[in-house]
């Protein structure tokens, strides 16, 4: 089984191979290989992945380049350990940089390699489902700074994007949870019957086994046989995102900010509780909430519409109550969110749902964007 499916991301040409299996190390190789040459490479992976990284390529002496794993590595830091790794072996403008991981790994590797001597090749297997579903394609990279989520980063899609189905078997459930915020996300972008995929994937269990985490034996059901139906969702949203992203890849139209439903919410809850504190898809499925509350007060979501998005995304577990419990203060909040970088003649720009998929809401009304987060009536 696989799925191989081609974007052009401006100057870009980004390959997507969706399969069961880890690819080689030589098939990485072979697929990154220009006029015959097999390029020098280095392999970015974190504590996590690093078993994941060896299977690929197959345990041989190959020098690592191990980080932390988790948010708190998107740093200049973890940066500097890449490009130190990439001149210590060697690498020229023609070198590949090979990313083995979830969405930070994915993020830093690419950064890293659009900025080593000016740019040179990146090739990510995602190792998570909320890298395969959203962070691993379009080419965003950033790092945190000043406790500003993703505040400096780069345009750069990978020239070869991996989604091996099978190391999702490994994944905790929390990991899962944070993934699935970013499918419904774009679910709900997608505005046909994607949503209603997306919603069968509970249909067997009840909205109580949900409550803190996913259970495993939900993971379980996912993953049987050929993993048919999660596969379906993954490329379902490998092509709702690529399509937008190939219309609009470095956001200057306004259509790839549909992809920013729920974040500019869920980035001020990430920054107000503390990078790390909460998962960005937690993080995200609560801000899609809160957008929905947005879009209600501006008259362009329907009552009808914000119960369907906030009832699927209350089927997962999600919390989705304002203030939520991990936000921090008002006032740290507030700041984080008029600090965000998607902004037009200085106010912000939030996505809201409507009837046949999203549009963009831009405002600086405190007032009503105060009642939202703590949950006053409106």
């Amino acid at each position: 089984m696989e799925t191989i499916k081609t974007f052009k991301f401006g100057a870009f040409d980004s390959r997507i191979a969706i399969s069961r299996e880890l690819p080689a190390l030589d098939h990485i190789l072979f697929d990154a290989k220009s006029e015959g040459s097999i390029p020098k490479f280095i392999i970015i992976c974190d504590e996590n992945t690093l078993p994941i990284a060896k299977k690929i390529t197959g345990n041989t002496e190959i020098p690592f380049c191990v980080l932390k794993s988790g948010e708190t590595s998107k740093t200049w830091a973890s940066i500097e350990t890449i490009l130190m790794a990439a001149a210590a072996g060697g690498l020229g403008r023609d070198g590949l940089f090979i990313g083995i991981g979830g969405g930070v790994i994915g993020d830093l590797t690419a950064f890293a390699a659009s900025i080593y001597m000016r740019g040179c090749k990146a090739a990510l297997v995602s190792t998570t489902l909320l890298g395969m579903v959203d962070a691993s394609l379009g080419g965003k990279t950033g790092i945190d700074l000043f406790g500003m989520k993703n505040l400096a980063g780069t345009f750069y899609p990978a020239s070869l994007v991996y989604m091996p189905v099978e190391t999702l078997a490994s994944l905790p459930p929390p990991e899962w949870k944070s993934g699935m915020a970013e499918l419904i996300k774009t679910a709900i972008i997608d505005g046909g019957d994607f949503f209603n995929l997306a919603a069968s994937l509970t249909s067997d269990f009840s909205d109580d086994a949900f409550t803190s985490s996913f259970p495993q034996s939900f993971i379980n059901t996912l993953l049987a046989g050929d993993a048919e139906k999660i596969t379906e969702c993954i490329t379902r949203a490998v092509t709702v995102k690529g399509s937008i992203v190939e219309a609009d890849p470095k956001e200057t139209t306004g259509m790839r900010a549909c992809l920013n439903l729920g974040h500019t919410f869920g980035h001020a809850l990430e920054s107000s509780a503390g990078l790390g504190t909460i998962s960005h898809g937690e993080a995200v499925a609560w801000g899609i909430a809160r957008s929905c509350e947005l879009g209600i007060a501006c008259a362009l979501t329907s009552a009808k519409r914000a119960a369907e998005i906030t009832g699927l995304l209350g089927s997962f577990g999600y919390e989705l109550t304002a203030p939520h419990p991990l936000m921090g203060s008002e006032e740290i909040f507030l700041k984080a969110l008029s600090g965000d970088k998607k902004k037009k003649a200085g106010k912000t720009v939030f996505i809201v749902p409507n009837e046949n998929g999203v549009c963009s809401y831009v405002t600086d009304q405190q007032a009503i964007l105060k009642k939202i987060i703590t949950g006053a009536a409106l």
